[in-house]
């Protein structure tokens, strides 16, 4: 069981890392933040994972659209999304293309 100490302690490595960058913590591993920010809401989504793979980014958009998205929009007609342009994440990576696909398909945008 984490403690609230913890929990508070990852929060406060969290927001002081870019999306995306690994955090070691000691007695858990490593973890991985990766956000959501929607402009319209003022609103942002952390989500921790342990993968470092920006594909993997993808699960965070799922995890945002059906926590806070969907109920904020529920007609989309587009989905604006914005990332660096390299590594997992680049223009030629068919795994990030293909996971970004499933999540738009899933949503119907």
């Amino acid at each position: 069981m984490i403690s609230a100490t913890m929990v508070a302690s990852i929060a406060r490595k969290v927001a002081q890392k870019k999306s995306g960058s690994m955090i070691l913590i000691k007695e858990l591993g490593r973890a991985v933040p990766y956000g959501v920010y929607d402009l319209a809401a003022n609103c942002g989504w952390v989500s921790v994972g342990v993968d470092h793979d920006t594909a993997a980014f993808a699960v965070t958009l799922r995890r945002w659209w059906h926590t806070m998205g969907k109920a904020r929009y529920p007609k989309p007609r587009r989905l604006m999304i914005t990332a660096d342009g390299g590594g997992s994440n680049g223009a030629r990576v068919r795994l990030w293309k293909i996971e970004l696909q499933k999540f738009v398909d899933e949503i119907a945008v």
